[in-house]
């Protein structure tokens, strides 16, 4: 089963690659990964997606919780949340009808053209990973040049939020 992983973590060297180690560690793996600074520049927020059974994923928690530099964890997928991805697609865009292909898909999906030369464009979109699978589906294989994928961003609904 799917699990999304947020937690606080102090913002200094070496916090990553011991998260990240721990994981390796005991053969779990990581889909996704982002982490940046908060609000309070000594904290970053980590949202890690993970596979596993409950049980796992219980000692997992555990075993993230006895990192020091672990400040507070919470499993999103405990509860409501919100995920979105961020989305970076070069396609090939070398005449009129691609581009206006490109241009409408891009306007379906709720997505913008942010670069535009003479033989492609890229697009970006955000959303959650099905809805970028489908924009990606969509152009076929062959007219995609490249991907970049942010990985999951998390955020729990309503009063619960990961907070010290």
């Amino acid at each position: 089963m799917r699990h999304i992983i947020s937690l606080l973590m102090e913002n200094e060297a070496g916090a990553l690659s011991r998260v990240v180690g721990l994981f390796s560690a005991r053969g779990y793996n990581i889909e996704s990964l982002t982490v940046a600074v908060t609000e309070d520049p000594s904290l970053s927020r980590m949202t890690l997606v993970t596979n596993g059974s409950d049980e796992v994923i219980e000692q997992i928690t555990k075993q993230l919780n006895k990192l020091i530099d672990v400040v507070k964890l919470l499993e999103l997928t405990d509860g409501p949340h919100i995920e979105r991805e961020l989305l970076l697609v070069k396609v090939k865009a070398a005449t009129n009808p691609q581009k206006a292909e490109i241009t409408r898909l891009a306007a379906i999906f709720g997505g913008r053209v942010i670069d535009v030369s003479p033989l492609s464009y890229t697009v970006e979109i955000t959303g959650g990973e099905n809805k970028l699978e489908a924009f990606i589906k969509a152009f076929g294989s062959d007219n995609i040049l490249e991907t970049v994928r942010s990985g999951v961003s998390a955020i729990s609904r309503g009063e619960r939020g990961l907070q010290i």
